[in-house]
């Protein structure tokens, strides 16, 4: 019978008297991927900060090799051999492989500078364990984000790290990318190295997990072999109730479609090296999808339409009316609102609280004579915390004490507030659990029905489908094909069409 490498027994932990987990129990065996599941506000972050000593537990017992341990501090993990990938990686792009691996931890000379051949030796020796050929030398700003990832884990070997931590690993990486993170999984698992992984994907949690833990409101909810837990069984344990088919796709009727005059029109535009002669329309009320491998130009056509980046050729016209793009300002003022891919760093002010973040897209409509109306911004907050389902308790709270379903609410509150016509949606269910993404997909749905005119970018396929009326396929910056939702017939066959465009 395997023996658990690790075992957390009885932990609870309080901030300000708000009890964020309870007599929580979990179990690591040697060679093991367990995934840790719960919603937004669940407790795995937290239970796994008092893993690795970023905080303490009030109470509750960590055992390592049926070893009582205190982890104080990070130090206190390291040397348990437990290390933590973070989905933000924490790599420097202008540095070298081997340096990124052994930062602050250089062997030296007699006279004082790095043993280089040493670094490289060393780092080209944990490569080939995970059968990676790459030079040492090479910057990480010339390589693709999945070697970022491989260079992570490197990293946590080098410190002779039994218990690895993956929180959101496949977040950014390519599907080529996730088939090498997965087959590296395995390595790593042959090797006896242990596996907590934290992914709100569920697909791919039945790919690569022997068990699973689900947490719910700060408490052990269920532990089970993956393959003894469907999915529905899954998902009804991590939101506490049946979901139904909330992701089920039906054809909907649009009242607002006249496909004589779209709301919406790109025509032949460049921008950068991502976009080259990309052109489509966009009808009132209708949810458009985009799809794609990564690089294929689909954030970057949003970033071009919405002046950020610039446009160096092409037309974009709303309503027949060709606009000039040279700022976000331009496009706000046209009617176009973008929820941007990263919410943490490009849609939200993390240090100020929900009502400054909603006012920001609307300060020219809530202010007089430069003075801020208090009472109207507060109404406007509350409402959309409110139709928006946003768990907070009040409207002063701080952005980064939200859960990531609730920060991308009050993204999409912020916007929305500014009643926009098109709205260009950027991966809007990346980091958030399947409750919050279920009520993303109706809250688009509901807009959509109002006569907002939506597109839709997404890697998460399943999502895509359940939501979308019509689907592009990007290819190196231009639409490779066209696709009507109801011809398409299970997410494998938009998959065969997305790699087939490659």
């Amino acid at each position: 019978m395997t023996q658990p490498i690790l075992k957390m027994k009885k932990i609870n932990k309080s901030f300000n008297d708000v009890v964020v987990l309870e007599d929580v129990d979990f179990e690591l065996n040697k060679g093991e991927v367990h995934a840790l599941m719960g919603g937004n506000g669940a407790g795995k972050s937290t239970l796994m900060k008092i893993l690795t000593g970023v905080y303490s537990s009030d109470s509750g017992q960590i055992l390592i090799d049926n070893q009582p341990v205190k982890i104080e501090k990070p130090q206190d993990a390291q040397k348990a051999g437990i290390s933590m990938i973070f989905q933000e990686f924490s790599v420097i792009p202008t540095m070298s492989i081997s340096e990124n691996i052994f930062l602050n931890r250089e062997e030296l000379k007699r006279v004082g500078l790095i043993n280089q051949k040493k670094l490289n030796d060393q780092t080209k020796e944990l490569l080939g364990e995970l059968n990676i050929q790459v030079d040492p030398n090479t910057k990480l700003e010339e390589l693709s984000v999945g070697y970022w990832q491989m260079t992570e884990i490197a990293k946590a070997l080098s410190q002779d790290a039994k218990i690895l931590i993956m929180d959101e690993p496949t977040a950014t990486l390519t599907k080529s990318e996730t088939d090498v993170l997965f087959q590296l999984i395995k390595k790593l698992q042959n090797k006896g190295i242990s596996i907590i992984y934290i992914s709100h994907r569920m697909d791919e949690i039945y790919k690569v997990s022997d068990r699973i833990t689900v947490l719910r409101d700060g408490k052990l909810v269920s532990t089970s072999l993956a393959e003894n837990l469907p999915m529905k069984g899954l998902v009804s344990h991590i939101v506490g109730r049946d979901m139904g088919d909330s992701f089920k796709w039906t054809e909907r009727e649009n009242p607002f479609l006249d496909k004589k005059k779209p709301v919406f029109e790109v025509k032949d535009l460049h921008a950068g090296s991502k976009v080259n002669g990309l052109s489509f329309e966009l009808y009132k009320g209708e949810i458009l999808g985009v799809a794609g491998l990564m690089g294929s130009g689909r954030t970057e056509m949003s970033r071009a339409v919405f002046g950020i980046d610039k446009i160096d050729s092409g037309t974009v016209k709303v309503n027949g009316k060709a606009i000039k793009i040279s700022k976000p300002q331009d496009s706000i003022n046209a009617g176009i609102a973008l929820v941007p891919e990263d919410r943490r760093v490009q849609g939200l002010v993390l240090e100020h609280n929900l009502r400054e973040n909603i006012m920001l897209p609307i300060l020219n409509k809530v202010a007089k004579y430069s003075v801020i109306k208090s009472k109207a911004v507060n109404d406007i907050s509350e409402t959309f915390i409110k139709k928006l389902n946003v768990k907070t308790d009040d409207i002063y709270k701080t952005m980064n004490l939200l859960s990531g379903g609730n920060q991308q609410k009050i993204v999409l509150s912020k916007w929305l507030a500014n009643d926009p016509d098109i709205l260009i949606l950027d991966e809007p269910t990346n980091g958030v659990d399947i409750g919050a993404k279920s009520e993303i997909i109706e809250i688009i749905k509901e807009l959509a029905a109002q006569g907002k005119s939506i597109i839709v970018i997404s890697s998460e396929l399943s999502e895509l489908l359940a939501v979308v009326d019509r689907i592009l396929i990007f290819k190196e910056g231009k639409v490779a094909e066209n696709i009507n939702r109801k011809d398409i017939n299970q997410e494998e066959d938009l998959e065969h069409a997305i790699q087939n465009e490659s």
